[in-house]
């Protein structure tokens, strides 16, 4: 992790690598359905998440709020994921702990630019 990191960003990165890691594992046709749709949304929060960073105010609540969106959109998958028993209740718990620790430190970011 780098030292000029937003936490935020680094939780997402950290869940990301958690999230590949159990992928791997997925039967084949969820690994290229539901699996390659949460990496996707994974991904556009981290590009979010960036341009967030270096976006002047006017623009950061508004790319803020987008990244919100899309991180309730993975929680409902994580969840179907779940539901579909496509990955166990051990690794769903690890997953639905890291977004929720992350959902807390993006609903702080919304709150400070209000």
């Amino acid at each position: 992790m780098q030292t000029d990191e937003l936490p935020l960003i680094s939780a997402m990165t950290d869940f990301y690598k958690q999230f590949y890691c159990y992928r791997k594992l997925f039967p084949k046709q969820d690994r290229h359905m539901l699996g390659a749709r949460c990496e996707n949304y994974i991904i556009v929060i981290l590009e979010s998440l960036y341009r967030a960073k270096y976006a002047n105010r006017a623009d950061k609540r508004q790319i803020i709020n987008a990244a919100s969106e899309n991180l309730d959109l993975l929680k409902a998958f994580i969840r179907l994921l779940h539901e579909l028993k496509i990955i166990p209740e051990s690794k769903y718990l690890i997953l639905q702990n890291k977004l929720q620790e992350a959902g807390k430190m993006l609903g702080g970011w919304i709150r400070s630019c209000a």
